[in-house]
């Protein structure tokens, strides 16, 4: 354990503040699920202890989601040290089922959901647009290409009137492999090969794991933004039409909490329509309980986690909107009683 995460380990004053803000501890409730608890397993890991069943619970039913950190009184970073304590454990061979196949399936086929088929089948008719050259790239990310690849190509059909290209072959970000503690560093040499090719100055993604990862984790210092801020830039060439609903946004934890983009979703949602914030927004948004590896990992987990969020949906919305096609998929298993748009599916309603 390196010496600035033993200084963030003694930083906590065992206040328990991370208790009552915790969507994991407010599930399992065990000391060990709150970011108090995590912090003394992770003093014992640098200390010696051996790690069981019970230590890779605690460690890895942390969601990442930082709103620990964001409420923690003494300026701890709980997130960070469980990120490099996962790291240490993996680099000792000592890794879960479920982070082995995770790794397995992103190394040896480019994406973490163990897809086979061609990544950018998703372009269909639009790959004749893709240039090789642009300022703007378009890094559309695993789950959008292989789970929601009508909707990325909607998304590229709308970037490419601004001059954006999408890159001729991308792998996975590397995000799922840096929360477990893999080192995904062979995956980002191969994205910053293919986007340094289109000579582009800024990137742009729709996934909020994509641009935490993008933004932040890549050696390279890279111009990244979420499509949601290169198009709020850009609402009054879209001539958008108002309608008549009521909606409410879901903050996805690396978009919003951990980057400070905040803005430019509602920035859309407003010249559209009515936005009613959920409970818990902004800053203090709850997750929506799928990040960090748990919904690889502990499913039944990260599925009460969604239920619990899902239900801070104000009653008389029409639909539950978010910027993250994780967000999405795990809201769309805790059963709102509402559907679950994508941003851009309610821009494109507003185009007519």
């Amino acid at each position: 354990m390196n010496e600035s995460d033993l200084r963030s380990i003694l930083k906590c004053v065992r206040c328990g503040t991370c208790r009552s803000v915790c969507p994991v501890f407010d599930v399992i409730g065990w000391e060990s699920a709150s970011s108090r608890g995590r912090m003394l397993v992770a003093h014992g890991i640098s200390q010696g202890m051996e790690a069981d069943k019970g230590v890779f619970d605690s460690l890895n039913t942390c969601t990442t989601c930082g709103l620990c950190e964001q409420m923690c009184p003494s300026g701890a970073s709980p997130v960070k040290v469980i990120e490099n304590v996962r790291h240490q454990l993996v680099l000792q061979g000592k890794m879960t089922d479920a982070q082995k196949e995770l790794r397995t399936e992103a190394l040896e086929k480019g994406n973490p959901l163990g897809e086979t088929t061609e990544r950018m089948a998703w372009l269909g008719d639009s790959k004749k647009d893709v240039t090789e050259k642009a300022d703007y790239v378009f890094f559309a990310g695993c789950l959008a290409s292989y789970r929601y690849p009508e909707l990325t190509k909607r998304t590229f059909d709308i970037l490419k009137k601004f001059g954006v290209t999408a890159l001729q072959e991308e792998v996975c970000c590397g995000s799922p492999l840096l929360r477990t503690g893999s080192d995904p560093s062979s995956l980002m040499s191969k994205n910053l090969e293919q986007i340094k090719k289109t000579g582009a100055h800024t990137v742009i993604t729709g996934c909020a794991g994509c641009y935490t990862a993008l933004k932040n984790d890549y050696p390279e210092d890279l111009n990244v933004i979420h499509v949601t801020e290169f198009l709020a830039d850009r609402l009054a060439e879209m001539d958008l039409k108002k309608l008549d609903l009521k909606v409410t946004y879901h903050d996805p934890c690396h978009l919003g909490r951990c980057n400070g983009v905040f803005d430019a979703p509602r920035q859309i949602i407003k010249s559209i329509c009515y936005l009613e914030e959920m409970k818990s927004n902004r800053e203090k948004s709850k997750c929506c309980g799928a990040g960090g590896g748990v919904l690889k990992g502990y499913p039944e987990l990260s599925l009460e986690l969604s239920k619990n969020r899902v239900e801070e949906i104000p009653k008389d919305v029409d639909y539950l909107v978010t910027a993250c096609p994780l967000c999405r998929t795990n809201l769309k298993r805790g059963g709102p009683r509402v559907e679950v748009l994508d941003i851009i599916d309610l821009l494109e309603m507003a185009m007519g």
